[in-house]
């Protein structure tokens, strides 16, 4: 979420609206469904209807969130393709935790300075 300051108006986007339908087998995860509505609450076929996964995975640290997106127009194919993503987004995030982890590591603390640590290149 982005820096706000008190003078910006908070708006939702109306050409944005969706209706959510979520489905769950009550074990691996839930699938969202995001179907593009006008603000009238009436389908807009003009837009894609978009699936979204959720589950988690268990890490040294403790339950990982993990939210990705399905390429699919259908539920069915949703739930078909819900492993496939997931393990892509598992992959993704331990590449990103590897990184951080790699920057984290290449920090240099000296002391006596008010910001205790400089990034090497």
């Amino acid at each position: 979420m982005s820096q706000m300051d008190n003078s910006q108006e908070i708006t939702m986007d109306a050409s944005a609206i969706t209706r959510e339908e979520v489905y769950t087998d009550s074990r691996i995860g839930s699938i969202r469904k995001m179907i593009p509505v006008t603000l009238d609450g009436e389908l807009d076929s003009s837009r894609p209807v978009q699936f979204f996964g959720s589950t988690q995975i268990m890490t040294p640290g403790g339950a990982l969130p993990l939210s990705f997106e399905i390429e699919t127009d259908t539920l069915e194919g949703a739930v078909a393709g819900f492993g496939d993503a997931a393990k892509i987004a598992v992959e993704n995030t331990m590449e990103e935790l590897k990184e951080m982890q790699r920057q984290q590591a290449s920090s240099i603390v000296v002391p006596g300075r008010e910001n205790n640590k400089i990034q090497m290149p």
